[in-house]
């Protein structure tokens, strides 16, 4: 079956593009969408000059500069989609977004990645670039629960739930992926989020989340399984799981963020359709990326 891992970066986790190529081979995924992170240096965490290519380079375009996601593309056209997202607070975002999509040929918007609410103006402007321009923006939404208030680097990033239906509502033309933790941990009727990053292992979903609900409600809202939020919102309760993944199998997209294949481990589990699972695995990116 066709893969498409529709969340990952370039020169991270001590992968460049030999072993990003090979770690696709070991895990049969056949293209990625290679996302870019612009944002202040000031807003993340210094855990991340560990990891990623931007802080190491020095590059003012952020943790995770677009022209190393150029020069993966380049080198392996047929392997990669190209994703760009500005910090949309600069005064030339829309701009630098459209240069991107006319240039080099960038066809999602992501991923989004600033402390800032994403209904902010600036971000709605950008937004609806994004939608005429047929491009699909990738969000990552976190409370941050694990730090103390005088850390001067506190991570979290776009607001509540409540603002992503916000920005839903206020730009119905534009399609958004949602991921991370704050996004994820909804996918339960519970008070998790108040305290927990993450949620518990084996702790039951509640019915009536605000995701499902969101889904529901809002067309242009789909799903980004990456990462460990992703993966857990599937892991903690397999029965719901797999009635999630069937409702909105054709809303949520597979995707990493990372070079494992726990996803995959989880979702292969669920004993879902062969349909199901090829709309997840690929036809859902794939309908999402214009041409």
């Amino acid at each position: 079956m066709k893969i498409i891992d529709a969340h990952n970066h370039p020169d991270c986790h001590g992968h460049d593009l030999d072993k990003f190529l090979a770690n696709m081979e070991r895990y049969g995924i056949d293209q990625t969408w290679l996302l870019n992170w612009e944002c202040q240096e000031n807003e993340y965490d210094f855990h991340y000059k560990n990891v990623l290519a931007g802080p190491v380079l020095g590059s003012p375009a952020g943790p995770v500069p677009f022209s190393r996601c150029i020069s993966y593309k380049e080198r392996a056209p047929e392997k990669f989609v190209l994703g760009y997202c500005p910090d949309p607070r600069l005064p030339d975002a829309c701009a630098r977004l459209k240069a991107a999509h006319d240039i080099y040929g960038a066809k999602v918007c992501g991923e989004l990645k600033c402390r800032m609410m994403y209904d902010n103006p600036d971000a709605l402007r950008l937004f609806r670039l994004a939608g005429e321009l047929g491009m699909p923006v990738t969000f990552h939404l976190q409370y941050d629960r694990q730090r103390t208030c005088d850390d001067p680097r506190q991570e979290w990033w776009g607001g509540t739930i409540d603002t992503i239906e916000r920005v839903l509502r206020a730009c119905p033309d534009t399609l958004f992926l949602g991921h991370a933790p704050g996004f994820w941990i909804h996918i339960s009727n519970d008070a998790l989020w108040r305290d927990h990053t993450y949620p518990p292992e084996n702790v039951k979903v509640v019915s009536g989340g605000r995701v499902p609900e969101l889904l529901r409600k809002y067309p242009n809202l789909y799903g980004d399984l990456s990462a460990g939020s992703g993966c857990q919102a599937l892991k903690r309760d397999p029965e719901f799981a797999k009635g999630f993944l069937t409702e909105f199998q054709d809303r949520v997209l597979y995707a990493r963020d990372f070079f494992d294949h726990q996803h995959q481990e989880v979702i292969n589990s669920l004993d879902l359709a062969t349909g199901v699972l090829e709309k997840i695995y690929h036809a859902n990116a794939e309908k999402l990326i214009k041409e």
